[in-house]
């Protein structure tokens, strides 16, 4: 099991991520129509080079989920019990096909669970970033975690 139980984590752990990707035309278009989303920024190439970027711009909300989809495996497999929420997000710079992504995730705060016994809360900040270790994506993940079995 990937994850790590709530009494093994502490504030200020970062994992940065080992898994990279590198964004597609095909990601960008399947994610951008499957969520109905008909910003031409995303689907139209006179539209996106008429723009300020000159390119088209992946979808913000691939990226959000693709951050987030990276750091399941190195922190809730297997020990999640539910998500409770994301906070403050940013995507400070965008996203431009054939970018290659990456994930790190830092603990700012653990809380053991008022009423669940063998259960905490830990909210970490993702933060994805592209090739030229631009900021792309960032968001505050609360989560609430199994304890390590007795």
């Amino acid at each position: 099991m990937p994850g790590r139980f709530f009494d093994e984590w502490q504030v200020g752990d970062v994992v940065c991520h080992d898994l990279r990707r590198t964004v597609t035309e095909t990601d960008n278009l399947l994610f951008t129509t499957l969520t109905h989303n008909t910003q031409p920024l995303h689907l139209d190439a006179e539209a996106a080079r008429a723009s300020e970027f000159g390119q088209i711009l992946v979808n913000g909300t691939y990226t959000f989920s693709l951050m987030i989809g990276i750091t399941v495996g190195d922190t809730t497999a297997g020990t999640l019990v539910a998500n409770l929420g994301y906070d403050q997000l940013r995507m400070p710079k965008p996203v431009f096909l054939g970018d290659t992504l990456r994930a790190e995730s830092e603990v700012m705060e653990l809380r053991p669970s008022k009423s669940r016994p063998g259960q905490g809360i830990v909210t970490w900040q993702h933060r994805m970033r592209n090739q030229r270790d631009e900021l792309v994506c960032e968001c505050l993940r609360s989560a609430l975690l199994r304890s390590r079995p007795a």
